[in-house]
């Protein structure tokens, strides 16, 4: 699988290139167009039970879309429901992801959840990642433009749970409030935080769509009542 975005860092759109009777997997909706000839097909990676953990864990789709082009190769395009940019990281020994990051992978990709140690990261409920494992490459959705930091060993950064995207398995990290105290939390407007100790490389979002949703509902007619 060969992937071009294009339409970066606003609206970007992966355009993925697949050989004669390559696949590729996809979440549910993702998908915006494709070549001729390219077959779509909508299942549950790993099973019922596996598909369950990263629905209701990890916040994305019970179902996930192989695609698989025919014998004279094809061509899929996939884009992400908020606005922002998309990067293609090579999965390696493990990547992990919070929820919403996910969009499509190579076919040997195997995507689960685990345990996170911390509440609300990215925007999930429970404390719950995204695994990716077992080589490949994944395109991963931000909100907004894409940042990437890199960390030498020894070396910390804290970064607001809601605006990070991806990191590698080699960080260390811990969860905190970012603020001591409640009054202190409700001033400054902010929730938990982050504190990673390289070596790896972290990639953060530049909007946070828990903020998003919060102004969302705050202006909505229904949230009045």
């Amino acid at each position: 699988m060969d992937v071009t975005i294009r339409h970066s860092p606003s609206f970007a759109v992966a355009r993925c290139t697949l050989a004669s009777g390559e696949s590729m997997r996809a979440e549910s909706g993702a998908m915006s167009a494709t070549s001729q000839g390219v077959e779509i097909e909508a299942k549950m990676q790993g099973g019922l039970m596996k598909g369950l953990k990263r629905s209701v864990l990890g916040g994305e789709s019970l179902f996930m879309t192989t695609l698989t082009a025919p014998g004279n190769g094809g061509w899929v395009d996939v884009a992400a429901r908020l606005p922002g940019d998309l990067i293609v990281l090579p999965v390696g020994e493990a990547l992990n992801l919070t929820k919403g990051g996910y969009l499509a992978s190579s076919p040997e990709v195997n995507i689960d959840t685990k345990w996170g140690g911390f509440k609300n990261i990215g925007g999930g409920e429970g404390g719950f990642l995204l695994h990716a494992t077992g080589g490949g490459q994944v395109v991963v959705a931000c909100y907004g433009a894409l940042d990437t930091i890199q960390l030498g060993a020894g070396e910390v950064v804290v970064i607001d749970s809601g605006h990070l995207v991806a990191f590698d398995p080699s960080i260390s990290y811990t969860t905190r409030k970012a603020s001591s105290g409640i009054m202190n939390t409700l001033k400054s407007g902010e929730g938990f935080v982050m504190e990673f100790t390289g070596p790896g490389t972290i990639h953060t979002q530049t909007r946070n769509p828990n903020a998003l949703v919060t102004w969302l509902t705050e202006v909505l007619p229904f949230s009045r009542g």
